[in-house]
């Protein structure tokens, strides 16, 4: 009888360390397995997938920013589409550190130039909070749970904002044909922060 197999898929740094890809998983039915050259006791295993949407191809360059450590340059996200920044945001939870949150009151910057669509200010505010290839939500609810502190910053905190004009031409009211649904806004983001003690400088 042939064996049916759900796995999460990972990848493993130059330095042998192993991290999810989050939302890479494969599921079918097992068609073969074999002995492997890459250690014992571990087999090559033949799956008949079943369908499914497939991550992006770009997936795995954004994963090569992180084969031999953290990514060390700021906006390396910035030549992305949407998907790819939500990608990036979701490989930066994956290697999210645990590093005590900073004492409430800090000052952070953010880069707000590349912030034209909703996933760039997510790439943002990780970089403002934890530095390149930092993590500090990747959809609203997630935002909420990185205010409420454990994820690098503690609140009430300030927000320098620089460029925020980008983001003020761009997060307006609509629909958002990728999400299926009201488009979030400037305003939104704004009152998530406020309702948080965040202080925003606008500049």
């Amino acid at each position: 009888r042939r064996r049916r197999i759900r796995a999460e898929v990972h990848m493993v740094a130059a330095d042998g360390s192993i991290s999810r890809v989050i939302g890479a998983v494969v599921s079918g039915t097992v068609q073969a397995g074999e002995s492997t050259s890459l250690g014992a006791g571990l087999l090559d295993v033949t799956v008949d997938s079943d369908p499914r949407e497939p991550l992006p191809a770009g997936v795995l360059g954004i994963l090569e920013h992180w084969y031999t450590g953290r990514p060390v340059e700021k906006n390396l996200w910035a030549g992305y589409d949407r998907e790819l920044r939500h990608q990036w945001a979701g490989t930066a939870l994956a290697h999210r550190s645990g590093v005590p949150d900073r004492p409430a009151g800090t000052t952070y910057e953010i880069d707000g130039r590349f912030v034209t669509d909703i996933e760039g200010f997510y790439c943002a505010i990780g970089e403002a909070i934890n530095g390149p290839g930092g993590y500090f939500g990747w959809n609203l609810d997630a935002l909420h749970d990185c205010l409420s502190g454990g994820f690098g910053a503690r609140t009430p905190f300030r927000l320098v904002w620089h460029d925020s004009t980008v983001a003020r031409e761009h997060l307006v009211n609509g629909y958002d044909q990728r999400l299926l649904h009201p488009t979030i806004t400037m305003d939104d983001l704004l009152d998530v922060l406020a309702a948080h003690h965040v202080e925003i400088d606008p500049r």
